[in-house]
């Protein structure tokens, strides 16, 4: 291969791949296969948080457990990237799905004795695991398609993986379905978890280098196999003075601030045990909904890709607005005080209109949920192509989304009115909507700028490969 191959990242004419939907080191079986992954490990852990306190009567342990979690997230998510370079995706994952089968045993540990500290040191070291493994997801979803089908490919991760919350909200809603009093789940949904994780800790060793990842168009994703530590050290230093990801710190911090609020403080205080797991499987099922919705629109709404993102932006700010707005009506009718002194009837699916109103807005907190991280990771993704580049890029988000969420699983334990959580949350993501307006005009470029075409004034202007 000559010097302007390697470059280019351009496989030679007599090596060029043919397109097929089954070859393995296609981006579009890579992404599947991720999707796979982050369905048995995230999802199913998804699935446990969305019942609200860790599946516990007394969420104290697993907000403890989710801040440990959270805070070593946030500084092992921004050094991901670095570690994701080094290591490559196999150790990488391999390395952080393990932490999801611990995380998930020390909660059936806790069903039995009651003791914090297992599941805190497990939430730590699932904090340094879900940093690697969601820095490979987010350098393969956002590199490896072609730059005019990303928002496509991601709407197809998001799907395959909250199919795994769907899948594993079905888990505590069928194994606690006659315990309709408000208890723990019982060990066999603990059981459940774990060997989902396992399989997908397993499935992670299916995923190639992205080196060895060629496009249909014969292209590589990376002609970088091996990486360092000095060079990734000023790479990720260089991060906190990027204006590019500094724009993007309020969706970033805000991306996971809500889940804690949902989570407890919806689905945990409104519904009994049983009711809870079914919310999950449409609340996971709106996320594929939304993906879908909004990966349309990132993707095919106009030719020009700035007037994708820009369109994109402000379909999920309106959504947001409505969605809020509607939470913020139906958290005016408890507060927490009502919850803790059991002054509210929890509501089963049973409970007619009664149990409709706070079930739709559940399940839109799931399909905002996936509208507004799918776009973020849009814009990501419209910014380079080359995945040692993206995986420090999303190794960034993820490590600002998580200190986010550590400080809000921390803000619950202190008995914050819930209505001051609302409001939090819906301000994060309202100040984000103009910051990502102005990320999109200053740096996504068109797909004539990206292909290093004239402007039409005779300008060359270079790409972002």
């Amino acid at each position: 291969m000559g010097a302007g191959d390697q470059e280019s990242g351009n496989l030679p004419p007599e090596t060029a791949v043919k397109p097929s939907l089954l070859r393995h080191n296609s981006p579009l079986v890579q992404v599947i296969l991720i999707g796979f992954v982050c369905f048995c490990c995230p999802g199913m852990f998804n699935a446990l948080s969305g019942m609200g306190a860790g599946g516990q009567v007394d969420p104290t342990a697993a907000n403890n457990a989710n801040t440990a979690l959270y805070t070593t997230f946030a500084v092992f998510g921004v050094l991901g990237g670095g570690i994701y370079n080094i290591l490559g995706p196999k150790l990488t994952l391999v390395c952080g799905c393990s932490t999801y089968v611990l995380y998930a045993g020390s909660f059936l540990y806790y069903n039995h004795y009651q003791h914090q500290a297992f599941a805190i040191a497990a939430g730590a070291l699932l904090g340094i695991g879900a940093g690697l493994l969601w820095t490979a997801q987010g350098a393969i979803m956002t590199s490896y398609p072609p730059h005019d089908r990303k928002g496509t490919y991601i709407a197809l991760f998001w799907s395959i993986f909250n199919l795994g919350g769907v899948i594993g909200g079905l888990i505590p809603f069928a194994m606690n379905f006659h315990r309709t009093e408000a208890r723990s789940v019982n060990d066999g949904t603990y059981i459940g978890f774990m060997v989902f994780m396992t399989i997908g800790t397993l499935l992670s060793l299916s995923i190639l280098h992205p080196s060895r990842v060629v496009r249909d168009d014969g292209s590589r994703c990376t002609n970088i196999k091996y990486s360092s530590v000095g060079v990734e050290a000023r790479a990720i230093s260089r991060l906190f003075l990027d204006w590019r990801m500094l724009l993007m710190v309020p969706a970033s911090w805000g991306s996971n601030f809500f889940y804690n609020y949902q989570f407890n403080n919806v689905n945990g205080a409104l519904f009994n045990l049983r009711t809870r797991g079914l919310n999950n499987v449409f609340y996971w099922g709106a996320q594929m909904i939304g993906s879908v919705l909004i990966g349309y629109v990132m993707d095919f709404s106009f030719r020009s890709r700035r007037a994708r993102g820009l369109l994109g932006v402000a379909v999920v700010a309106v959504a947001g607005t409505a969605i809020w707005g509607g939470g913020l009506a139906n958290q005016l009718g408890y507060d927490r005080s009502d919850v803790l002194l059991k002054r509210i009837r929890l509501l089963d699916f049973k409970s007619g209109s009664d149990f409709a109103g706070p079930f739709v807005l559940y399940f839109c907190y799931g399909l905002l949920d996936a509208m507004f991280q799918s776009m973020v990771y849009w814009v990501i993704g419209a910014l380079a192509d080359d995945t040692e580049i993206l995986s420090r890029f999303t190794g960034f988000y993820k490590g600002v989304q998580s200190a986010g969420a550590a400080v809000a699983w921390q803000i619950d334990s202190h008995n914050i009115p819930y209505v001051n959580e609302l409001a939090t949350n819906w301000a994060l993501m309202t100040i984000s909507y103009p910051l990502l307006v102005l990320l999109i005009v200053k740096a996504v470029k068109d797909d004539d700028e990206v292909d290093g075409k004239s402007k039409g004034d005779g300008t060359i202007v270079p790409g972002i490969h």
